[in-house]
C-alpha cells in the first residue's frame, strides 16, 4: 500500500496584507462573542488594522508575536500568537483562532502547540497563561491537551449573547509542557503537520518525529 499522503500547513509570522483574510472572521458575531472578550462589534479593515497596528511595530515587537498558518495553495487558515510577553517574568499570554472552514483539520492542536514550543524552546519562557469563556468547550480540550491546569475562575467575567458567563483562567509552566509533549505528539495522527518555513525546519514541526520527543 502507498503510504498516506502527508498534509503540510506552514506558520509564518502575520503580515500586514493578511489582515485581508483575516478581517472576515472577526464579522462573525458569535464566533467574535465566544473567542473574544474584549471585542463585540464586527470588524472593518480599517479596525483590523488599528487593533494588530502594534504587532508590525518595531518598538512593540518584543511584547507580542502572532504567525498565521497558511495551506500549501497560500490560504490563510488560521491565527496563533504570544501577546504579553514578559522577559523578566518569563510569561506571556497564548492565543489560537482557526476559521471555521478550517476547523477540524487538527490545525488548532498543531499550530497552538509549535506556538509552545517556541515560546518555551526558543524565547525561554516559563509560563504560558490562557483564557476561556466557561461553555467554549473547544477550547477547554485544547488547553487541557496541550497540559494547561485551571488555576481560577473569574465569575461573571464575560459578557455574551444576554448572559454573564464565567471566564476560566489556565496556565501551563514550561516543566508541564516538557512533560506532556512526548504524549501528545504520539496522540497526533502524522499526517497533518504544521511547520515553520516552507519546507520545514527540522525539530521545529507538530507533530515532532517520536524520537525528537523522548
Amino acid at each position: 500500500m502507498p503510504d498516506k499522503p502527508i498534509s503540510v500547513f506552514k506558520l509564518r509570522p502575520l503580515e500586514k496584507a493578511d489582515l485581508e483574510a483575516i478581517t472576515p472572521w472577526f464579522q462573525d458575531i458569535e464566533d467574535l462573542a465566544r473567542f473574544d472578550r474584549t471585542s463585540r462589534i464586527p470588524f472593518s479593515l480599517m479596525k483590523s488594522e488599528e487593533i494588530w497596528s502594534d504587532v508590525f511595530k518595531a518598538s512593540e515587537s518584543n511584547c507580542k508575536c502572532w504567525f498565521v498558518v497558511e495551506s500549501d495553495s497560500g490560504k490563510v487558515m488560521g491565527l496563533a500568537g504570544l501577546e504579553a510577553i514578559s522577559p523578566i517574568n518569563r510569561d506571556a499570554v497564548v492565543a489560537m483562532f482557526v476559521e471555521k472552514s478550517a476547523r477540524r483539520l487538527g490545525l488548532a492542536i498543531r499550530a497552538t502547540a509549535l506556538v509552545v514550543d517556541f515560546a518555551f524552546r526558543q524565547l525561554g519562557l516559563n509560563r504560558l497563561t490562557s483564557y476561556y469563556r466557561d461553555d467554549n468547550h473547544i477550547s477547554r480540550d485544547l488547553v487541557e491537551r496541550l497540559g494547561c491546569q485551571v488555576e481560577g475562575t473569574m465569575r461573571q467575567a464575560w459578557f455574551a449573547d444576554g448572559t454573564f458567563h464565567d471566564m476560566v483562567v489556565v496556565g501551563v509552566l514550561k516543566q508541564d509542557w516538557m512533560d506532556r509533549r512526548p504524549i501528545l505528539a504520539k496522540e497526533l495522527d502524522p499526517g497533518t503537520v504544521v511547520t515553520f518555513g516552507s519546507n520545514g525546519i527540522s525539530g521545529w514541526s507538530w507533530p515532532p518525529q517520536v524520537d525528537e520527543c523522548e
